[in-house]
């Protein structure tokens, strides 16, 4: 079925198994407890849920303009050279599987965050949406991330802005949760040591079966 303008339901999303795949690997980095959800349970415990869910519309906007430049460069570079893109497309593996083992070698101590000085909703939004923003490791990772999931069938351009919205989306829902619960997860996330190691191995494992997963499906695509 053709939407409006030509645009298709499979132009803007990949087929259903990679689609699902970017899914799941998008709710599990999104729930891993790191510093960010950690930085919005403080602010919400801080200044109150408002302070929080405001932080968490500053950062996703931010990450939204990190996540649509980079499908644009990308884009633009399918469009150039196909063999280019195949090029960052596996350099993106690599570092996602690099983040992982990162993420695998943290102490759990650095993911405390620092209690956030009082500021105004407006400032709290403004700074949430800079960091994310300026943030040269947020572009990065989009840039590693998304060309796992677009599909060669499709627009490059329009899959990777609508898999960029959808991640954001997905991230905003889950960090808005963990705002609005911050009095009740708040003291497990402080507490429970175990529960910090059991998101560095989630998260650090979902980054390296992304790499893996990349490679396997592009070996069998190039036989």
């Amino acid at each position: 079925m053709t939407e409006p303008g030509g645009v298709t339901l499979s132009t803007l999303l990949p087929p259903w198994p990679l689609f699902s795949a970017f899914l799941l690997a998008s709710l599990v980095l999104a729930v891993t407890p790191g510093p960010g959800v950690l930085y919005i349970v403080t602010r919400s415990l801080v200044q109150g849920r408002r302070s929080g869910l405001t932080s968490v519309a500053g950062v996703a906007l931010g990450n939204l303009g990190n996540a649509l430049a980079a499908s644009t460069g990308l884009a633009a570079l399918f469009a150039v050279s196909s063999l280019a893109f195949a090029v960052v497309k596996y350099a993106g593996a690599l570092y996602l599987v690099y983040l992982g083992v990162q993420m695998l070698r943290l102490p759990p101590a650095e993911l405390s965050a620092p209690v956030p000085p009082a500021a105004s909703l407006g400032r709290i939004f403004r700074d949430g949406f800079v960091v994310a923003l300026l943030n040269p490791k947020t572009a990065i990772f989009f840039a590693a991330f998304l060309p796992q999931f677009l599909s060669p069938d499709g627009a490059p351009a329009l899959q990777g802005m609508a898999l960029g919205v959808l991640f954001v989306a997905i991230a905003a829902v889950t960090d808005s949760a963990y705002a609005l619960a911050a009095g009740t997860v708040a003291p497990a996330l402080a507490r429970a040591r175990g529960l910090r190691r059991g998101g560095r191995w989630l998260g650090g494992g979902a980054f390296i079966g992304l790499g893996v997963f990349t490679a396997l499906t592009g070996t069998r695509a190039a036989k």
